[in-house]
């Protein structure tokens, strides 16, 4: 049985293109119900209670979530990477070594992180200059959000440590059940009982948790060398040192990101409220792009993390150029749709005419440059697979946080409108893709590949 399944969850065989879309389209559902978490949030304050509400479920207290949370996941793919190239390998008590030390981090990741989001809330909030009507919402939605820091890094940990040897359908099982019940719970808290903010951060943070649990005792009843056994969960401090030593580079790297953003939604608050509900419900839409390039780029670093760990280098090289393509096409459709109907999906946010228009604003001019994110989303996919994430990180810090602050700081003061903020976006990922191909290319001479 044990055999039966390890050889179902590879991706070392096989034709690559389809390879990559099995592994990928569990991916995008999942994320798209991750998504769905925040935007069935958004649609339900922002059509029943309004719209400092719906500034508040975004905007601002997004940056700082995706500040905190964006860190640790993105050091926890330390994890991924070293449990499937473990298990490419074959190295069976390295993978459960990796996968107790993974939860582990988790758990005491998930503590961390809720005192310093409840504790440290108010202070961030005013220092990014929110709004003084969209405070009161955006304070109690961060807090209690933050309540639910545990179970959040144990599913994200969890469906990562399962997509490492190949399995992403059921981190997606679990996320569609946690997602309908957000829906379910967000419409009874704040439809029935008129809970506003704090009902649907309730929901989530009650949606969390079942997603949470399932993805344990998953691992728990497994049979293969990954099964979780809750009297091994512990650091093991090589498999921690090679964690960290893959995943914090990009930890630092998500921090750059994250911080870079928070600069931007601090310019953003500037324009007023109207402004702010526009860009949450824009941050709702563009999900649609970062959900697809997202899940191509975590199928990118475990189809060549496996791979690499195999040593079947063509592979690794043949799976990067089908990964660059299918992204390329999908991105070009992606914007050419949204372009083109951007004016009726802010209608399902919001009723706020000024608010739509703004809206649309935004959204007219992101969304044509799609295009040049795809190389840097994919190639440093490709390199985390390959153990390489030190210099990916000085690239999106010099490309993409560095160029975006001192746009920020040089150029809005000069030019003080929405439009000089938000091209901050498309010049700074075209200068961040280019640097990303020059090395990638460096890279694969120096390693044969």
């Amino acid at each position: 049985m044990e055999r039966q399944n390890r050889a179902i969850n590879r991706i070392t065989e096989g034709v690559v293109w389809k390879q990559l879309l099995i592994f990928f389209f569990p991916l995008l559902f999942g994320t798209f119900f991750q998504q769905l978490y925040n935007t069935v949030d958004a649609i339900v304050v922002g059509k029943y209670v309004g719209k400092e509400a719906l500034s508040a479920v975004g905007g601002t207290t997004g940056a700082l979530i995706n500040l905190l949370v964006g860190f640790f996941v993105s050091v926890s793919s330390g994890a991924t990477v070293a449990i499937s190239q473990y298990y490419g390998a074959d190295d069976e008590e390295n993978v459960s070594r990796s996968v107790h030390t993974s939860i582990a981090l988790a758990i005491s990741g998930g503590i961390i992180i809720m005192i310093i989001g409840i504790l440290g809330a108010p202070y961030a909030l005013r220092w990014m200059g929110t709004p003084e009507d969209i405070m009161p919402y955006s304070l109690q939605y961060i807090r209690i959000y933050f309540t639910g820091m545990i179970a959040n890094l144990i599913y994200n940990m969890g469906s990562g440590i399962l997509r490492a040897i190949g399995d992403s359908k059921r981190p997606l099982y679990f996320l569609i059940i946690g997602c309908i019940m957000n829906i379910i719970l967000d419409i009874i808290f704040v439809v029935v009982f008129g809970l506003d903010v704090i009902g649907v951060a309730m929901a989530t943070v009650i949606s969390q948790i079942v997603s949470g649990a399932l993805v344990f005792f998953s691992l728990m009843s497994s049979i293969e060398c990954y099964r979780l056994d809750i009297k091994k969960i512990r650091f093991d401090n090589k498999i921690l040192r090679k964690i960290v030593s893959i995943g914090l580079p990009t930890g630092i790297q998500s921090l750059m990101y994250s911080a870079s953003n928070i600069i931007i939604q601090s310019s953003i608050n500037s324009f007023g409220t109207n402004t702010v509900a526009a860009w949450t419900a824009y941050t709702k839409i563009d999900g649609i792009f970062w959900m697809i390039l997202t899940s191509f780029g975590i199928a990118t670093t475990t189809f060549v993390g496996q791979n690499f760990g195999a040593d079947k280098k063509d592979r690794v090289r043949k799976g990067v150029v089908t990964c660059i393509l299918m992204s390329a096409g999908t991105s070009l459709a992606l914007s050419f749709i949204l372009y083109n109907t951007g004016a009726y999906l802010f209608k399902f946010f919001t009723d706020d005419l000024k608010v739509i228009e703004a809206g649309v604003e935004m959204l007219s001019l992101i969304t044509p440059f799609y295009i040049t994110f795809v190389a840097i989303e994919i190639l440093s996919g490709a390199l985390r697979g390959m153990g390489d994430t030190f210099i990916p990180m000085i690239i999106s810090g010099i490309g993409i946080c560095a160029l975006r602050v001192l746009w920020i700081f040089i150029a809005v003061p000069v030019w003080p409108t929405i439009k000089t903020v938000l091209y901050s976006y498309p010049i700074t990922w075209t200068v961040t893709s280019i640097l990303f191909i020059f090395y990638y290319m460096k890279f694969l001479k120096k390693k044969n590949i």
